[in-house]
């Protein structure tokens, strides 16, 4: 009897936690099959002034490979481009310097990560009053047209832009075939039916643009492991909304395995508890205060990662109750769809199904990694770079 007590206030405490992110996961899925909305003002090429600013620490097999796929975008030299090279020990800033961008060098045994690097750069950059600055990841390419897209979007008047930003490196490997999957979940539908609603699209860390005025409003002052969240999170409590530019596209190279992997993901999702800790309760008070906008913020923060998303679905199903039951059934439903709905953003469907059958062991893995998480989400927890493969490129 007591066991069966305690199972089915587990079921019901599972289903009550799950129900923001399947609230969430169902609107944007859904939002995301609509039509585009239309502008508000035509674009005016050329009358926006990008700054590219590229925070990098020990990138050297990786900076020149990101540098060519922007001067080749760049070619007509109309923005600038500019690595911060933080706190590095090994050639990243010579690279740069040769492939012809401008190196702005910084060292701090205090104040280490991309968020110090970022606020550090857009300060040196401010007395040349560029009109915005895209941020792009060291070991990032971009799509030819990426600047041209953020220009456009810009110069209608936008103070912050988003594009989507998927994997580099997937290939055969299954847990990057699924990270690559729960990317284009993540990064691209998710945003994509924040757009189609009128919403802030988010800053996903890679691939985004601030407007100079809105950095002279809300100055870049985020400094944990997911500082892009962090951000957002304070321009929504500004009131100010992200763009999604559809248009632009970068990729950036995932680990591929061992203490890589590891230390990213610890880093995503015990940045994303911290958060929790710290704004879910302020974001609430909004909603409950009338602030509309704060609702989608809210709901996307109480989202946890899929895998454990999906352990609390199927802990519902074990409740007695129907509709502890029916929650579960139906967030797994909403899961399955919002899985395929990514799925059809890409281009290799078989490789995908084989990525989802992985799923189990991949969840057992994740659960085994929550001591890791959890020191993750601590305010002791500092900037760890991610390791990743070296690339087979010439890096000078």
């Amino acid at each position: 009897m007591a066991l069966t007590l305690i199972r089915d206030i587990a079921a019901g405490t599972a289903a009550i936690a799950s129900l923001p992110g399947t609230i969430e996961l169902g609107m944007l899925t859904a939002a995301s099959l609509l039509p585009a909305r239309r502008p508000h003002r035509p674009g005016q090429s050329g009358q926006v002034r990008l700054a590219v600013v590229i925070p990098a620490h020990n990138e050297r097999e990786s900076i020149g490979r990101c540098l060519d796929s922007l001067l080749a975008d760049n070619s007509g030299g109309d923005a600038a481009i500019v690595v911060v090279a933080d706190n590095c020990t090994d050639e990243t800033a010579l690279i740069a310097r040769r492939r012809g961008a401008e190196v702005i060098e910084r060292f701090s045994e205090d104040q280490r990560g991309k968020g110090h690097a970022l606020e550090f750069a857009f300060r040196r950059l401010a007395p040349r009053r560029f009109d915005a600055y895209v941020i792009v990841d060291a070991d990032s390419v971009v799509a030819p047209g990426f600047l041209a897209a953020f220009s456009v979007v810009l110069s209608r008047g936008a103070d912050a832009a988003q594009c989507p930003y998927l994997a580099l490196n997937s290939g055969e490997d299954g847990r990057l075939r699924l990270l690559d999957l729960a990317l284009r979940g993540f990064n691209l539908v998710r945003p994509l039916g924040r757009a189609r609603l009128g919403l802030s699209a988010g800053i996903l860390g890679n691939g985004f643009a601030l407007r100079r005025t809105l950095l002279e409003r809300v100055p870049y002052m985020a400094h944990s492991v997911v500082e892009d969240l962090e951000y957002h999170l304070a321009l929504v409590d500004h009131g100010c909304r992200v763009e999604f530019v559809e248009a632009a596209l970068v990729r950036g190279a995932m680990p591929a395995a061992g203490k890589g992997r590891e230390t990213q993901r610890a880093r995503w999702e015990g940045g994303r508890l911290r958060m929790i800790r710290e704004h879910a309760s302020g974001l609430a008070r909004k909603v409950l205060r009338g602030r509309a906008g704060a609702l989608e913020p809210l709901l996307d923060l109480l989202l946890l990662p899929l895998g454990f998303h999906a352990v609390l679905l199927l802990a519902a199903l074990l409740g007695a109750s129907a509709a502890v039951r029916a929650a579960g059934f139906i967030g797994l439903a909403i899961l399955g769809i919002h899985v395929a709905a990514a799925a059809g953003r890409g281009s290799s469907g078989w490789r995908d199904l084989r990525a989802i059958a992985s799923v189990p062991a991949y969840v057992l893995w994740k659960i085994a990694k929550l001591p890791a998480i959890f020191m993750a989400s601590t305010r002791r927890a500092g900037w760890v770079r991610t390791e990743r493969l070296a690339t087979t490129q010439e890096i000078l």
